[in-house]
């Protein structure tokens, strides 16, 4: 099976030749540039330029000349071999042959997501390093791999946020036929493939749009990267049709499973219908026999993009990233009260209960963080499965100053009440890359500006900047450690160490997160496959956490001693236990829980 998404950007092989098509609104003249020959595009209507050329084939390379000045690549390109700045390549997609024909997906509710950075995931830092991994995860219980932001990026090394061409897969993985391999070998072993893409900004350099489309911008919706994306202005038809187009080509061209959309809050939109609803709109009308599945990154808390049909199925989007979840467990277990984690500091049982219930902690509740600022929309309706819950990833880690791991901070036995309570939760779950066994390695912040000292010297100053209003930082010494972003030591201290595996005490904590989701396989995705019917919860004064879920196929109940005193609970007659910190079942129905101890139990539906 061959697989290509026609789109009306780009260049794109057909039976006349290749067609070249670049949106210019606001360029008075475009030339190609193909190979060693320059070639005038058509000027057509809505600011269209386009050229079917008999010269061009798979392997040209191509490039467009602005006003008889400037050289860019396509905005639409499929490969970039020499960087953001060079000149694009002419892909063939007919050219691979596909193997997984009967792949149509998973169900939702079976996703295990496992996060990865490509460069850092393994030594060869590859699309084909990281497919060697593959069974290795699986065999852990693995379902779905979540890679980070690939688009062609500058340099050879980003945590993908800074890219600039969102169709070009970053050449220093691979190529595009490699990425090719890596989602059809996923495939061939019963795993889902997912991508983060980014629809709010563009990276601060290789991004010429500026130049001869300014349109695609809007200064009445300013972002923390400058203008916003014009998603409801004049002529943002095609600046939505760019992202919406993008994202069906990730789906279909590259058979991905499903998208993890990018801080939505950032993408402002005041018309009708909002750029969230037609783009779950479109993709969900474009696949209507796969099982796609889209996830959302927002700030904002807004419930109304995670509403389910009467058939239980998402109708635009299948879930958030819970962040409150993952902050109040921060909170939580390391006491850290600063940026962000203010919001969870002042009562992170409270809130940790509320979110693990609801989903969301913050449903239209004032920020101590942001002043003035009201957060989120009710989400206690919403199965569990609307939100993907973790304990760390890469923004939560990588957005510390030295990049510190949470089994960095906290003792292996709180880590491991967390885990269990994390894994064996009716959320989805989310694994950072080496969380599974503890690994030593930091995830550092880390960028590739070599060839532009200026910018390079910003991103390194601006990274010290950014601490220097914390603690911990407050002694000008300590903030000179900070790790350079822009060292390629910095790279090098981030990428994960496999072979500790094999070795104490990584190999207990693999062991572990192994056993861990199979229990969740065997004992929680049965009830997840049935009907949602609610949860309670409970904080105490003696800070006893105590949450249940009803299912049709059964109740999950947590209840966790974080107090500084024994404690003991009521159980019901008969419950099955899933974990216990002390191994220790209830005797009599009554349940003893010694300080930061805690239960898992299941009973089955009356």
């Amino acid at each position: 099976m061959r697989r290509i998404h026609p789109m009306p950007f780009g260049a794109e092989i057909t039976n006349d030749g290749v067609r070249f098509a670049l949106w210019a609104p606001t360029a008075a003249d475009v030339r190609l540039i193909l190979d060693a020959s320059e070639h005038a595009l058509e000027a057509q209507d809505n600011g269209w330029h386009r050229l079917v050329s008999t010269e061009a084939k798979a392997g040209s390379r191509y490039g467009y000349r602005i006003d008889g000045n400037l050289i860019v690549p396509d905005p639409a390109s499929r490969f970039q071999p020499d960087d953001v700045h060079g000149l694009s390549l002419v892909v063939d997609p007919h050219s691979y042959e596909w193997n997984d024909r009967s792949w149509a997906g998973r169900p939702w509710e079976e996703t295990v997501l496992y996060e990865v950075h490509v460069g850092t995931a393994t030594p060869e830092g590859t699309y084909a390093g990281l497919m060697n991994k593959l069974e290795a995860l699986r065999d852990l219980g693995i379902t779905a791999i979540e890679l980070m932001p690939i688009a062609e990026f500058p340099g050879r090394r980003n945590w993908g946020y800074d890219g600039v061409l969102p169709y070009a897969p970053d050449a220093a993985y691979g190529s595009p036929e490699d990425l090719k391999r890596l989602v059809d070998r996923a495939h061939q072993l019963g795993m889902m493939m997912f991508l983060d893409v980014v629809y709010n900004h563009f990276g601060p350099s290789g991004n010429y749009l500026h130049a001869y489309a300014k349109s695609f911008f809007t200064e009445r919706h300013p972002t923390p990267w400058g203008a916003g994306i014009n998603v409801d202005g004049e002529e943002s038809c095609t600046v939505r049709d760019f992202f919406i187009h993008n994202a069906l080509y990730w789906l279909d061209e590259y058979h991905f499973d499903g998208l993890r959309f990018d801080a939505v809050h950032a993408i402002v939109d005041d018309s009708k219908p909002h750029f969230l609803d037609e783009l779950a709109t479109r993709i969900r009308h474009a696949f209507p026999d796969r099982q796609i599945h889209l996830v959302l990154e927002n700030e904002a808390n807004q419930a109304r993009w995670l509403e389910r049909d009467n058939g239980r199925r998402p109708r635009l989007h299948s879930a958030q990233w819970a962040d409150d979840i993952h902050n109040s467990w921060h909170a939580l277990l390391t006491g850290e009260n600063e940026g962000y984690y203010q919001d969870y500091a002042d009562a992170p049982l409270k809130r940790l209960g509320r979110a693990l219930a609801e989903g969301f902690a913050y449903q239209g509740d004032p920020s101590h963080h942001k002043p003035g600022v009201v957060r989120g929309e009710p989400s206690a309706h919403l199965p569990p499965t609307a939100f993907v819950s973790f304990l760390q990833n890469h923004d939560q880690v990588g957005n510390r100053a030295f990049g510190e791991r949470l089994s960095h901070l906290i003792p292996a036995d709180r880590l491991a009440l967390a885990q269990a309570i994390f894994l064996l939760s009716p959320h989805i779950p989310l694994i950072f890359m080496g969380e599974e066994w503890a690994a030593s390695s930091p995830f550092q912040f880390f960028v590739d500006f070599e060839a532009e000292p200026d910018l390079a010297k910003a991103v390194r100053e601006g990274r010290r900047g950014e601490f220097k209003h914390f603690k911990a930082f407050n002694d000008p010494a300590t903030a000179e450690r900070i790790p350079d972003p822009t060292d390629l030591a910095t790279f090098d201290r981030s990428k994960l160490d496999w072979s500790e595996m094999a070795r104490s005490p990584h190999r207990a904590c693999a062991l572990e997160t192994k056993r861990l989701l199979q229990l969740r396989k065997n004992e929680i995705l049965p009830m997840l496959k049935s009907a949602y019917r609610g949860s309670r919860h409970t904080v105490s004064t003696d800070n006893i956490l105590d949450v249940t879920w009803s299912f049709d196929k059964g109740t999950l109940r947590v209840l966790a001693n974080f107090g500084d005193q024994p404690i003991s609970a009521d159980a019901s007659s008969n419950p099955q236990v899933l974990w216990s910190s002390a191994d220790r079942s209830p005797a009599h129905g009554v349940i003893q829980l010694a300080p930061w101890n805690g239960i898992v139990m299941k009973e089955a539906s009356a």
